[in-house]
């Protein structure tokens, strides 16, 4: 199963009764024919069903389907079980402390309109902040000084 897929099951199980295409586009982070088109496989395949939304006719909600919840189940517990090898031995209170620093970043990000992509953490974990380059009709990412 693709990355696009997956992410747009993880995000619809994160609801109970479904959620517009363009709300979906917009939590998976991709435009709305993007979405459309990936709907469609996904519908075909039996992973999702479109309906007519309640409130507006216009539009269309997006719900998982019992092939959908058995995969996510199975994702969900091979998450846990890595998630328990990776953090074995990490003292709960620095887990805590790491997860505040990351949400912290996490919101300054989001208040800056910061692109995930903008920021690069090298091996030693000192924030590398690079900046995209165009030369000729390729783009490069270069370090910024």
């Amino acid at each position: 199963m693709s990355q696009a897929k997956w992410i747009t099951l993880l995000k619809l199980s994160k609801v109970e009764d479904g959620m517009t295409q363009t709300e979906l586009a917009a939590r998976v982070g991709v435009e709305a024919p993007t979405l459309a088109r990936l709907l469609d496989r996904m519908s075909a395949d039996g992973w999702i069903e479109r309906r007519e939304s309640d409130a507006d006719r216009r539009s269309k909600t997006v719900h998982l389907r019992g092939k959908s919840c058995a995969f996510l189940e199975q994702i969900n517990a091979v998450a846990m079980q890595l998630s328990a090898e990776l953090l074995e031995g990490v003292p709960p209170d620095e887990l805590r402390s790491c997860m505040e620093v990351l949400r912290r970043i996490k919101e300054k990000a989001i208040r800056l309109d910061t692109p995930a992509a903008a920021i690069e953490v090298s091996a030693g974990c000192e924030p590398v902040r690079t900046k995209r380059v165009t030369v000729g009709k390729q783009v490069k990412k270069t370090t910024k000084s």
